[in-house]
């Protein structure tokens, strides 16, 4: 649900059109550590929400993918280190997180 002053953007990707509600993104990356492993541009733990995005960038299927892999973990796909799972996290949270990093994951 989106609140008065919330800003969701429509960005154009290979895929189609999709949302993202940058500030909730933001939050949700913050409460759940995910700046512990990724960062905006650079490798830290994991690959950084900018790899993420060009590698998925053409991939129809991706969105549901990486939702599923945020709120179960995995491993394999960048290499020996499991990214951990995040139960807390719902599946409209998960894709607002993932709906973010698809997009490049911005500032605003």
């Amino acid at each position: 649900m989106l609140r008065w002053g919330t800003a969701v953007v429509l960005a154009g990707t290979a895929t189609g059109v999709q949302a993202y509600d940058a500030e909730r993104a933001q939050t949700l990356a913050k409460q759940n550590a995910c700046f512990g492993c990724h960062a905006i541009e650079r490798k830290l733990v994991g690959p950084s929400f900018a790899q993420i995005a060009q590698r998925y960038k053409a991939d129809a299927t991706a969105p549901a993918r990486l939702v599923k892999k945020v709120v179960q973990g995995g491993a394999g796909v960048w290499g020996p280190i499991p990214m951990p799972s995040q139960p807390r996290l719902s599946e409209a949270e998960a894709k607002v997180l993932v709906d973010w990093v698809l997009a490049g994951a911005p500032r605003k």
